[in-house]
Parts: structure tokens; C-alpha cells; sequence
């Protein structure tokens, strides 16, 4: 199998391929050093929400969480039923960040160094050389995650948290940024999907599902044809910088504990098993960081919090055995319910 690059600097599968791993790695920090304000970045989030809603169709409260996970630094699961556009969105937004493009296709025999690389004897110089897997990249596209083994989907975890790969007891560092973007269909009703465990799910910033197009977008996409593909408004530079300044953005410690009685009102619901963790207290004031700097905001207010919390939260808990299957969107609701913002 051949990766056959593309001018925009993605790569394509060659015929039979089943991988679309990146053709060299990407060096880490060398870029020129790039500052944005908080007004600069919502103006990048305004470039961003009209190249990939003019690409595909999908609902605003859940691009408004792409955008937010994005500028956070964090990764993306996107979960709903096939043919309602999730490799679409993956694809738009990859093409309008403009940095490097992998995509794995996961299947049953897909394998960890598929995904990560491996070290291959090399005759001609008498020595193992590392062939970088398709994770160096800037975005990576890993579709239908679930079909994937346990021991594959494990091959991402060091990746998503650190930033780097280890083989055969040498750790590599990923370019920057690089973003994760994963997409699922939902386990019930499909065989040959692996549900993924806890510890994956928390790498995940955030889960958002599609869900089908109304009536009338349905309408519109039939007469339409096919969407444009997205066109690039950043790059991994200004990225880099945009995420920075979120970083920044001032949350004040009334705010905080707003989000710790959040969080411990996960934990002591009565439909939950365990509840949220400190990391995905973490990532949600990260993500409210990123949604307060798209609304030109310095500050993060608790709508920002309270906007963010479902996909946040939600899919990092585990419900009781008796729980119905809502009972995780349940517990985050009944907890923004119960806590006050101060």
C-alpha cells in the first residue's frame, strides 16, 4: 500500500489501500511565532463556521461544539446512524485548518502499528528504520472507530493524551497541533463494532451527534448535489496561536467552583455508577475557555459552562446496570439543574 500525496499537502489511498497515513513526520515547533487576541480568534471561528457550514449541513449548536473542541486543543468523536455526514464534517474541517491530512479506515484487522508505525529492517543499510504511521499528522480521521479491536483503539491512547508514540521503548513526538477526529456508529443494531472503554472515551473532549437533516434541509440537499468541499482558512500556525490565546481566556474562581459542584454532582446521582473526573472537569472549563473566545469574550461566563456540559460530560460516565440507556444526558441535566451558578 502507498500513501499518494495530494498538492494540498492531505494524502490520498492508493487502489487496495486501506490506510491514508501522512507520507513523512512533521517537525514539532518550528514555526515562526504567531500571537492572536480573543477578538482575532472569533474572527477565525466566524471563517471557520462559514466554510464548513457551506460544505455540509448540520445543526449550529453542534458546529458552535466542533469549534469550541477544536480551539481547546481537544479531540472529536462524532456518533450517529451511517450517511448522515459524519466523515463529511470530519473532512470539511480538516480541509479548512489546511495542516497535514491522515485518515485510517478502522476494520477487524486494522492493528496498532497500522496506526502509529513501526520499525522496519532496511537490507540496503543493515539497520530498523521508523516508518511513521498515519497519527503524524495535523488532523487524523480514524472512521468507524468501533470496528476496530480493543488492542487498535488502544494504539491511540498515548497519542490523544500526549501528544507522542512510543515503539519499541523510543517515544516520538506528534506535529502540532494535531487533532484527532473519529467518528462511530452507534453499537446497538450493528455487528462488528467494539464498544469503546472508558479510558478511551475520556480522551475524547467532547461527543456530538448529526442526526438526520430536516424536512426541508433534506429537500434542499437533493436539489443541491453534492456540497463543495471546504476551503482552508487557517493554518497549523495560527492554530497553534488561536489555541494559545484561549488558554488565556480568565476564568475566576467563582466560576471554578461552579464546575467542581458540577462535577461532584455527577458523582453523587443516583443513576451513576461513576461519575466525571477531574480531567473532564479539566476539558470542560477548557472547552467553555474556547466558546467564550468564539463570542469575543476575555472571561468565560457559566452559560458557557452550561452550553458545553452534555457533550462534555455525558459520555465519560458510566450509568448503573438498572439505568436506562439516557441516563448519562439524565445525570447532566438534573446536575445543571441542581447547581447554582454563582
Amino acid at each position: 500500500m502507498e500513501a499518494i500525496p495530494e498538492r494540498n499537502g492531505h494524502s490520498r489511498t492508493a487502489p487496495h489501500g486501506r490506510l491514508t497515513p501522512a507520507p513523512r513526520p512533521l517537525p514539532v515547533a518550528s514555526r515562526e511565532p504567531v500571537t492572536l487576541t480573543v477578538d482575532q480568534v472569533a474572527a477565525l471561528g466566524d471563517r471557520l463556521r462559514d466554510t464548513i457550514t457551506g460544505a455540509v449541513r448540520m445543526p449550529a449548536e453542534v458546529l458552535e461544539v466542533v469549534l469550541a473542541t477544536v480551539l481547546a486543543g481537544g479531540h472529536l468523536l462524532v456518533e450517529d446512524h451511517p450517511g448522515v455526514g459524519k466523515t463529511q464534517l470530519a473532512r470539511s474541517l480538516a480541509r479548512s485548518l489546511d495542516g497535514r491530512f491522515a485518515r485510517v479506515q478502522a476494520t477487524v484487522d486494522l492493528l496498532p502499528s497500522d496506526i502509529v508505525g513501526a520499525n522496519v529492517w532496511r537490507a540496503d543499510t543493515g539497520a530498523f528504520e521508523f516508518r511513521p504511521g498515519p497519527v503524524f499528522a495535523n488532523v487524523v480521521l480514524v472512521d468507524e472507530i468501533n470496528r476496530a479491536t480493543p488492542k487498535t483503539q488502544s494504539g491511540l491512547l498515548e497519542a490523544m493524551e500526549e501528544r507522542q508514540v512510543t515503539v519499541d521503548g523510543e517515544s516520538r513526538p506528534l506535529p502540532a497541533p494535531m487533532v484527532v477526529i473519529a467518528t462511530q456508529n452507534p453499537a446497538a443494531g450493528y455487528d462488528g463494532t467494539y464498544p469503546l472503554p472508558p479510558a478511551q472515551l475520556d480522551r475524547f473532549l467532547s461527543l456530538v451527534s448529526l442526526g438526520y437533516p430536516s424536512a426541508d434541509q433534506e429537500v434542499e440537499l437533493l436539489r443541491a448535489g453534492p456540497e463543495p468541499p471546504a476551503t482552508a482558512v487557517t493554518g497549523p500556525e495560527r492554530l497553534l496561536a488561536a489555541q494559545e490565546a484561549v488558554a488565556a481566556v480568565h476564568a475566576a474562581d467563582p466560576l471554578l467552583r461552579y464546575v467542581v459542584e458540577l462535577l461532584g454532582a455527577t458523582r453523587e446521582h443516583p443513576l451513576s455508577e461513576v461519575g466525571a473526573s477531574p480531567r473532564a472537569g479539566l476539558l470542560l472549563l477548557a472547552a467553555a475557555r474556547a466558546r467564550a473566545a468564539l463570542n469575543g469574550r476575555a472571561f468565560v461566563l457559566p452559560d458557557d459552562v452550561q452550553a458545553l456540559a452534555l457533550p462534555v460530560l455525558a459520555h465519560r460516565l458510566q450509568r448503573t446496570a438498572a439505568a436506562p440507556a439516557s441516563a448519562n444526558e439524565e445525570i447532566v441535566e438534573d446536575a445543571l439543574r441542581q447547581v447554582r451558578a454563582r
